[in-house]
């Protein structure tokens, strides 16, 4: 998929998650995050769009590059003295805000993104707290952001998520991101490849991987792109795991960079 369609997916994610938000009588209410409630999850998503702008800032050519490069310093500065609490302090920073004015803040600040990234080089790497990435991984990056937050606003406030098609955005950053998983758990990353064959929510079959390898994983789309996330624990899933490697990497795969964080726990249901 090109560029000019992952930016229209990724406008259409953010404007599900803004309606949701937008009729919300209560931002203080908890969501599966811990200590983070509704506001907490737009003020993220605030605070890692501007995060991501300035990054895209420092590979466009023009007067703003040098600034955008000095500002992103100062981030990678800052993240390395509270790598325990940056994230989190964003997101608080943001959260204090009135709703509207978060709202408003969010609006504005993925305008800047999408037109950013609208223009950066298709063969730049944009710097990030991760391994540097093109402009369409950082597009993906935030489309699988805002769904996953998306997730945990709607459980807060008792709405169903409807799958679309967006979650292939989704699987595929879970199946690209394989060796980062194991890398960011201190193993080493398996040679074989898996075969990850998932069901679309139009019933389309999506693969990725040799269709012939002995390892699989096969299920639903929108279960994989759960466990993807870390919203889901494989066993609450009807997603099989065909070989040992196969089995391991569902345990920790992991579509976002970072730390793996707390695993999501089985429910009495799925032990």
């Amino acid at each position: 998929m090109n560029l000019a369609e992952l930016l229209a997916d990724l406008r259409t994610e953010s404007s599900d998650v803004r309606h949701l938000v937008a009729s919300a009588a209560d931002w203080s209410r908890p969501t599966p995050a811990q200590g983070w409630t509704v506001a907490h999850q737009i003020g993220h998503l605030t605070w890692t769009d501007a995060m991501s702008s300035i990054a895209a800032g420092t590979v466009l050519e023009g007067v703003g590059q040098v600034d955008a490069t000095r500002a992103w310093e100062q981030v990678v500065r800052a993240a390395t003295k509270a790598p325990d609490t940056f994230v989190d302090d964003g997101a608080g920073e943001f959260a204090a805000l009135p709703p509207a004015e978060l709202l408003a803040r969010w609006d504005s600040g993925r305008e800047v993104l999408l037109e950013r990234l609208g223009r950066v080089d298709p063969h730049a790497r944009i710097p990030w707290f991760g391994p540097p990435m093109k402009s369409t991984s950082m597009a993906t990056a935030r489309l699988m952001e805002t769904w996953a937050h998306g997730l945990d606003i709607a459980h807060a406030l008792g709405v169903e998520v409807i799958a679309t098609d967006r979650i292939r955005h989704i699987c595929h950053l879970g199946y690209a991101t394989r060796a980062f998983a194991y890398l960011g758990r201190k193993l080493d990353p398996p040679e074989d490849d898996v075969c990850l064959a998932l069901i679309g929510p139009g019933g389309d079959t999506w693969i990725w991987g040799d269709p012939d390898a002995e390892q699989r994983i096969t299920g639903t789309a929108w279960d994989f792109a759960r466990v993807a996330v870390r919203r889901a624990h494989p066993d609450d899933t009807q997603l099989v795991a065909t070989g040992a490697g196969a089995r391991t990497w569902l345990t920790i795969v992991q579509a976002f960079a970072g730390p793996p964080g707390a695993d999501p726990v089985a429910t009495e249901a799925g032990r």
